[in-house]
Formats: structure tokens, sequence, C-alpha cells
């Protein structure tokens, strides 16, 4: 039972993103509609099971574990989680423990977050005016988000920002979100728009600007220079030579990242995704609640999944249609 998880395509899985809750204090109009259902809390994972879940993959090999939501920092007590995650980093078992977050709750608990071995952590970020930071946030405040981000680097975390490519809405803010990141030593990665879950009245084909057309504006005003280096995740890398930053593309429609994908999903109700554009996943839950005593039937049916991971996503826009278009939410299964 301690063989590594492998793939039908020979892809070890090494890294689990673990959705903790599907709430969050923001409603992003890319990420949730602005009136959400969310799950009954008797539906989640307590904290608890979500320990025993993740020590089980870190069991099988599992060696970064990145906590998602929803926004993690909203769930109750979610601070003790983090706390007992730590020992598999004291242990060597696990390389790294991190989040992504919108940044709201930053300012409280950034501390914590580092005293428990949290070193690295990507803040969702799509615009620095707060007007338009309000208005696609739908109830965000971006002073808070701003005062966190100082919370973090003050507690020594390594901030990245991720920024969603909205096309009409921070085309005009790409020198600007550049160089603040540059003023203030964090890395940036741009993602495209991905075809998830009903938003209502928002357009994903109008909202959907391209990562090529990204990093031909950089050209415009920069020397750019492509990086072979991989942090675990699907972003594929430059260096702005003037400013010596790294900006990441994470490009699932451009040009999908699967051949090389080693990771797969956890939602807050105990489902594995196996890939984040198909609707394949299995419930991890039974055997979670009905073997209290023993992690065998978990692992046989992680197992079992990770063998149905497909080899890549459906994700199109070049017909001018949303072909591969999810049902369920961003926030379900946690980006």
């Amino acid at each position: 039972m301690n063989a590594p998880l492998i793939d039908p395509f020979q892809r070890a899985i090494t890294y689990l993103r673990v959705s903790v809750t599907d709430r969050c204090d923001f409603r992003c109009v890319y990420c949730m509609s602005e009136n959400m259902t969310f799950l009954p809390k008797k539906e989640l994972l307590t904290l608890e099971e979500l320990d025993r879940m993740c020590s089980t993959f870190v069991g099988l090999g599992v060696k970064k574990l990145r906590i998602t939501g929803g926004e993690p920092l909203v769930r109750r007590e979610i601070l003790s989680f983090f706390r007992s995650m730590g020992r598999h980093l004291e242990t060597g078992d696990l390389e790294e423990l991190t989040l992504t977050t919108n940044g709201s709750q930053l300012e409280k608990y950034a501390q914590d977050l580092a005293d428990a071995g949290v070193r690295r952590i990507n803040v969702s970020l799509d615009t620095l005016d707060e007007q338009k930071f309000a208005d696609i946030t739908r109830w965000g405040r971006l002073p808070q988000v701003l005062r966190g981000i100082d919370a973090a680097q003050k507690a020594g975390l390594r901030v990245k920002i991720n920024a969603v490519a909205l096309k009409g809405f921070n085309e005009v803010e790409l020198p600007t979100i550049t160089q603040w990141c540059a003023q203030r030593d964090m890395d940036l990665t741009w993602i495209e728009v991905m075809p998830m879950g009903d938003i209502g009245n928002e357009n994903r084909l109008g909202q959907y600007w391209s990562l090529k057309d990204v990093r031909a504006a950089y050209t415009q005003s920069y020397t750019v220079t492509d990086l072979d280096e991989r942090t675990g995740g699907p972003a594929r890398y430059v260096r702005l030579e003037e400013t010596g930053q790294k900006i990441g593309f994470i490009t699932p429609l451009s040009h999908n990242f699967c051949e090389s994908c080693n990771r797969v999903r956890i939602t807050c109700t105990g489902e594995i995704y196996m890939c984040l554009g198909q609707e394949d996943m299995a419930d991890l839950r039974p055997p979670l609640r009905n073997f209290p005593d023993t992690n065998a039937p978990l692992e046989e049916a992680i197992r079992a999944a990770i063998a149905l991971k497909p080899k890549g996503h459906d994700f199109d826009y070049s017909r001018q249609s949303l072909d591969g278009q999810m049902s369920r939410h961003m926030s379900h299964t946690g980006g």
C-alpha cells in the first residue's frame, strides 16, 4: 500500500489541492453567482476528517498540499487544521503546506499561518482599482486585502499574486499591477478565465483574454525570457529582465498544461476530482466515514480514483463557443 500514486499516463500524483469550505466572503463574478446556495455544514468534512484524508494522501506520496475554498480562512477553527498538518512538515513527509486566499483574513491570520509552517501563499487579486475591485468581487474591500498582504509579508510569508486576465476589465492595469508586484518583490501569475459554473449574465467569451496576448503585451515594454522552472503547479514562467521578476501564465485554454499534471482536488465534501476540467469524480466520504478504525478502504478508493484520471481537459473557446464548460462553480473544487 506504500506504492506511489501513478495515473494511467505514468504521471506521479504528488500535489493535492483541498477545499475546506465552499463559502467565501467575496462573490467574484467569474467564480460564484451573486446569490449562492451553500452546502449544509453537516455535509462538509470535519477538520478531523480533513486531517485524516490529507494525512492518507501524504502517506501515499503527496509532497505538496494546497488549502483552498471558497475562502479557506473563513472556515471556523481552520488554524487548528494547519497546525496539525505541520507535523508532516516536521517529519519531512510533506515538503510544502500552502494556501490560496482572497486576502481578506490575512491581517488576522498571517502570523499564525507562518507559525504553523506555511512559507508561501497565493493571493487572488485582479485589480488595484478600489471601485473595480468592489465591482468584480461584489462584496470585497481592497484596503482590507492590501493590509492583509502587508501582514503576510511582515510575517515572512512569500506572497504570489494571482490575477485572472479579464478582457475589458484589467487589460489597462497590466503595467500597474506588474510594477506594483515588482516594487514589493512579489511574483505575479496571470490566469485565463475558465468556463465553470452558471454565473448568470456574465459572458465567458466576452471575458476571455488570451495569455498569448498578455505575453505579447509584455514584450512591448520588457525583455522577456522564457524559464524552464516548474513549481509543481500548471504555470509556465518568464522573467522580465528589466525588473528581474518572475511572471507566470496559467493557460488552460490557449495552451493546456495537461501533459505534466501531477495533481488532484478534494472538495470540502470529500469528492475527488481527478481533473479540474472534467466532471468525473469519486466520493471518498463513505470509505472515510464508514471505516473509522482503518485507512485501507480509503487508500483503495484513492488508488481506484487515480486509475481513472483522464489525460486532460476539454476547455475550448476557439470555436466561439463554451466547449468543455463545467456546470460546477470554481468554488466547489477550490480552483
